[in-house]
């Protein structure tokens, strides 16, 4: 079915022209008017809820929905959400279903517990006649958050909806692992170790597809006996890295800034020299990140622009009409923030299967 952006495409024009037109106003020349009346006609368009323009009283009011307010990751993407709202003369109402306080991580494939949250959560916005609801998750994965005939328009940010019919916006994951491995490389090195999150998790996932794709395209065999699944916690960071360091690596790319210190405290007892005998890359950039010496080369997740673009995109929904693609993903790339603990090394030095370990004991 042709959406409202596919008619402006196909007329060389914007979408809020076409919802213009569409809506009877009168701001456009008589040729325009034609030519989009035209190609409507032809492609057998039907205005949507929305883009007809039935839903007459606006509140001005848009409604988000967090997961928990406490993750790191939320309070920036929700911050940012505000503010745009409020640059555009938006009120929001936050409901902060704190999943994370209630029930750690054992929410996640219940879904008694997860509906006994979110439903109350999404009434309550309701029953105030919000114009559009926002979902922020706490960490990337498939969510079932609104129905398919829900009323108002609804965004998914930092997951991923289960309907098409509803744009998800999310970190470029898949490009932040090619990046960081990309920069590894240009720095001399070709043996690189990886302290990855669980292995079933999204972000885990495509993180290491992008590392995996810049190690093919720079001809490095990947090799998975230097690839360690851990739990994003700091102590598997440290668990994992006498293997990864037993094997010789001259770099280790840690998937978030919290293994990587849990790295940092293992190297540090065994006296190998962060940025001299062993390079580190993180992920997320932290507040540790620049506190920990030497200071982390890592990954910047953008929260503020994630936030804004979410913002953006309802509202747009709300006063243009606009008309995501069915299934449509934004992906927000990240940031690569260079510290000290990445040393170029020479090419011969990064083929060297040496022990980092025994090195720094002789």
């Amino acid at each position: 079915m042709v959406t409202l952006k596919e008619i402006a495409q196909l007329c060389n024009v914007s979408v809020s022209t076409v919802s213009n037109i569409l809506n009877g106003k009168t701001n456009v020349s008589e040729k325009t008017r034609q030519k989009v009346l035209e190609v409507v006609r032809r492609t057998g368009y039907k205005p949507n809820y929305f883009a007809q323009g039935i839903r007459k009283q606006k509140t001005r009011i848009i409604g988000i929905i967090v997961e928990d307010l406490n993750i790191f990751s939320t309070a920036p993407i929700v911050g940012a959400i505000m503010a745009y709202c409020e640059e555009h003369n938006y009120r929001t109402v936050l409901v902060d279903m704190r999943l994370y306080y209630k029930w750690s991580n054992t929410w996640y494939n219940d879904s008694q517990k997860y509906n006994s949250v979110l439903q109350p959560s999404v009434k309550e916005l309701l029953s105030i006649k919000v114009d559009g609801i926002v979902y922020v998750a706490g960490h990337c994965r498939i969510i079932k958050c609104f129905p398919d005939d829900f009323g108002i328009p609804g965004i998914v940010v930092y997951g991923i909806s289960d309907s098409p019919k509803y744009t998800s916006i999310v970190i470029d994951d898949e490009k932040g692992g090619y990046d960081i491995a990309k920069y590894l490389i240009s720095m001399g090195h070709r043996k690189i170790g990886v302290i990855a999150g669980t292995p079933d998790n999204i972000h885990t996932m495509k993180r290491l597809e992008g590392f995996q794709k810049a190690l093919f395209e720079e001809k490095i065999l990947f090799n998975p006996d230097l690839v360690k699944y851990g739990d994003w916690m700091r102590a598997s960071g440290y668990k994992l890295a006498e293997s990864l360091v037993s094997q010789g690596v001259t770099a280790v790319f840690c998937m978030n800034d919290l293994m990587a210190v849990g790295l940092y405290h293992y190297l540090y007892e065994k006296g190998i020299r962060i940025g001299e005998d062993i390079s580190v890359a993180g992920y997320d950039n932290k507040e540790i990140a620049e506190c920990i010496k030497p200071g982390l080369t890592t990954n910047e997740i953008q929260l503020g622009k994630i936030g804004h673009e979410a913002a953006k995109v309802m509202i747009q929904m709300l006063e243009q009409g606009y008309e995501p693609a069915p299934g449509e993903i934004i992906k927000i790339p990240c940031r690569l923030v260079i510290r000290e603990s990445v040393k170029k090394i020479s090419e011969d030095a990064s083929l060297e299967n040496t022990n980092p370990v025994e090195n720094s004991m002789d």
